[in-house]
């Protein structure tokens, strides 16, 4: 058995860094920083905007799995073996996170880069959702009802990205916008079934 204290520090401060490394492919050239123009600059800052909407998305995958754990509740105050090493794995994709954003920022067009992105946060949700059924007496209430709900609509919207990349690599990551929906269907389905707790 494993304190699960210090497994959620751990998982805290692997999320902190990777949300922070995440802004360093936000740069400027350098030769571009010497002597520019107004009109220099102002296109040196068009030519980011490709990395934007992966370093948004990709903080706000981190972002909501960070809240989304700290929410998810549990009676023990350890976990077991199985637990601790799927959260390992689990953070071992967290970290990867950052490059596939580089990669997904850097070479927008490129099936492979899309495809590993939408692979990368794919299998952070299908851990994630593991870990939920590892987790020792949770407290299965409308929260824990909404996480995984939430977990499955963004592996459907990794697979549909994967799909979509060998037709247009620059535009699968739209389908990261069905992530919108899971509130809709936390909602729908909270009315049909109650959650015990």
């Amino acid at each position: 058995m494993y304190p699960k204290n210090r497994l959620d520090a751990l998982t805290d401060g692997i999320f902190a860094v990777a949300m922070t490394i995440l802004v360093l492919d936000l740069r400027i050239p350098d030769e571009t920083a010497v002597g520019a123009s107004e009109a220099s600059f102002y296109q040196a800052l068009l030519a980011l905007s490709p990395k934007f909407v992966p370093y948004l998305l990709s903080f706000y995958v981190l972002g909501a799995s960070w809240l989304s754990l700290i929410k998810a509740r549990s009676r023990g105050e350890s976990v077991g073996a199985g637990y601790a090493k799927w959260s390992l794995f689990y953070l071992l994709f967290v970290t990867l996170l950052p490059f596939s954003t580089v990669l997904m920022g850097r070479f927008t067009s490129h099936t492979v880069a899309t495809a590993i992105y939408a692979v990368n946060i794919g299998i952070m949700a299908a851990t994630a959702f593991l870990l939920m059924s590892l987790l020792p007496d949770p407290v299965k209430d409308a929260h824990w009802v909404d996480r995984r709900i939430s977990l499955l609509v963004l592996l459907a919207s990794c697979v549909l990205t994967i799909v979509l990349s060998f037709f247009s690599p620059g535009k699968a990551l739209f389908a990261f916008l069905l992530n919108g929906l899971a509130g809709t269907l936390v909602r729908l389905y909270l009315r049909r079934v109650p959650t015990p707790g």
